[in-house]
Parts: structure tokens; sequence; C-alpha cells
């Protein structure tokens, strides 16, 4: 084999080498988890606003993630975002009380949904709901805020 032969084909593998790196980063950035399929139950919740939330998003415990956001709709009769969430069977005992909320990871980050757990002894079951919820901060509607208080601050 001549050099140049040799030369192509290390080149060919660095090629294929970087693209099998970009194609695993990529999945592991837009949260694919279709190899991962755990046993799951379904809670929902319902939000006035649910921001920049997708479906795939976590849902996460004290920063766990202990399940995904399975769809996102409106829901007919409040007319408020339905949020379905898929919770690994191994936390099948979040109690009644706890509530839901939709946070951000750091100051622009992506939004998932946050569970506080309560304290009641009984448990939410497949199809249950959270009945307290917060929902996302929007950003554009905390600077209107501060651009109205500082606006009527300076009047004074």
């Amino acid at each position: 084999m001549t050099r140049q032969v040799k030369a192509e084909i290390g080149v060919g593998l660095l090629v294929l080498l970087t693209l099998v790196s970009m194609v695993f980063i990529a999945l592991k950035v837009s949260n694919f988890n279709a190899m991962q399929d755990r046993p799951s139950y379904q809670l929902e919740a319902l939000f006035s606003n649910v921001g920049g939330l997708t479906v795939r998003a976590p849902v996460k415990v004290s920063g766990v993630t202990i399940g995904r956001v399975a769809e996102i709709s409106i829901d007919p009769i409040s007319y408020r975002a339905k949020v379905l969430m898929d919770i690994y069977n191994d936390y099948d005992d979040l109690p009644m009380d706890s509530s839901a909320s939709i946070l951000t990871s750091g100051l622009l980050g992506s939004q998932y949904v946050g569970i506080e757990i309560g304290g009641d002894e009984q448990v939410l079951a497949d199809g249950g709901r959270f009945d307290y919820t917060q929902s996302a901060l929007v950003l554009e509607n905390l600077i209107g805020r501060l651009m109205v208080s500082l606006t009527e601050g300076g009047d004074k």
C-alpha cells in the first residue's frame, strides 16, 4: 500500500468518527430516549402558561429526572395548558398534595417540570392530576413589569 492510500484511509476513518460523534451529541442534546424506554405511568397538570416547555422535557424532583413530558395540549373545559407526564414506575409514591412547577435550567436554559413533594399519605395513581401548579415565568413579562416600576419610580 502506498503512502497516499494509507493517508486517504486515515482521513476517511477520521471523517467517519467525526460524523458518529456528531450524531451522538445531537441525540443527547435533543433528549432522544427511544433506546431507554422505561415502564411508566401518566400524571397530568394544568398550567395557565407553559412558556417554552416541550415534549420530552424532563420531570424532576430535587434535580433528579423521574420522568418526561409526554404531551402538551389545551384542556377543552378550562382552556388551560394540559401537560401529560410519563413518570417512571420507580417513583410511584408521589404524595397527593405534591405540586408541579415549570422551571428553567439556568438563566436562559431549557424548561422542565419540577415536582415539590408534599406530605400526604395518599399517593397519585396512574391518570392522577396535580392540584397545585405554578406556571412558567415569562421573561418578557418580568422585563415589562420592571420597566413599569422604573418609570413610575422616576416620576416622584
